[in-house]
């Protein structure tokens, strides 16, 4: 599966998780809402910089963003 789609997945279930909606993620983040869509939905190509961005205005590490099972790093 490609990454773009793992990490989607796993930025849905952190999200669904804290209860938050995704224009509320858009507004910590701030990123647009369709942006955040896109990343849901493994459409987006995440710079690390908009990784981060999402990553604190979830209230996670990025070590726990990607410590998941969505992974397989070779």
């Amino acid at each position: 599966m490609d990454i773009r789609v793992n990490l989607g997945k796993r930025i849905k279930e952190i999200r669904l998780n804290k209860k938050l909606s995704q224009e509320a993620l858009a507004f910590k983040s701030q990123l647009n809402r369709t942006y955040i869509n896109g990343i849901e939905n493994g459409r987006r190509n995440v710079s690390i910089i908009n990784i981060h961005k999402i990553a604190n205005a979830l209230d996670v590490s990025l070590t726990e963003l990607f410590n998941s099972d969505v992974f397989t790093f070779k």
